[in-house]
């Protein structure tokens, strides 16, 4: 059977960080109180949220790079929205740099995420972008509640 590309790996970051850049607008839009304290139905503050994301990826890619299998952590004692977004900010051009540094055709090897997640590299990238947006989706529905228009989720650029 003969392989057939539909994204190229370049194609595939550059989608990654459309999805990056609209989260990062939508964590733009919380006011700082709610951002940390709201919720519905027992979910999490965006606030987690993000930094469910933000131990995620750029630790995530850094893992597939260096071949380890360190577990996340989740607690990463960002107490404000200020420092949310600069921590976004500065895991971008990280995220850009890891990701280069996987070579095409390692993206069917294996690799143990966290030491808990064992699957080929493009499903742990493809991971990574889901759950960015099943994340920013949450974040979406609480701007809704608190009466905040939601960025449009087709702008990604």
């Amino acid at each position: 059977m003969k392989d057939s590309v539909i994204l190229t790996k370049e194609e595939l970051l550059q989608h990654w960080l459309g999805h990056r850049t609209l989260t990062k607008r939508t964590l733009e839009k919380f006011p700082e109180k709610e951002l940390f304290e709201f919720s519905i139905g027992g979910m999490r503050p965006f606030s987690e949220l993000v930094m469910e994301l933000l131990s995620i990826a750029e630790p995530g890619l850094r893992g597939i790079v260096q071949k380890d299998e360190k577990p996340y952590d989740h607690d990463l004692g960002l107490n404000s929205k200020a420092a949310l977004l600069a921590r976004w900010d500065e895991d971008t051009p990280k995220i850009i740099s890891l990701y280069n540094q996987i070579p095409e055709e390692d993206f069917h090897k294996e690799h143990n995420l966290f030491g808990e997640y064992k699957f080929p590299i493009y499903s742990n990238l493809l991971y990574f972008i889901d759950n960015e947006i099943h994340h920013r989706a949450q974040g979406y529905v609480y701007l809704r509640a608190l009466g905040i228009e939601p960025p449009f989720f087709w702008d990604r650029y």
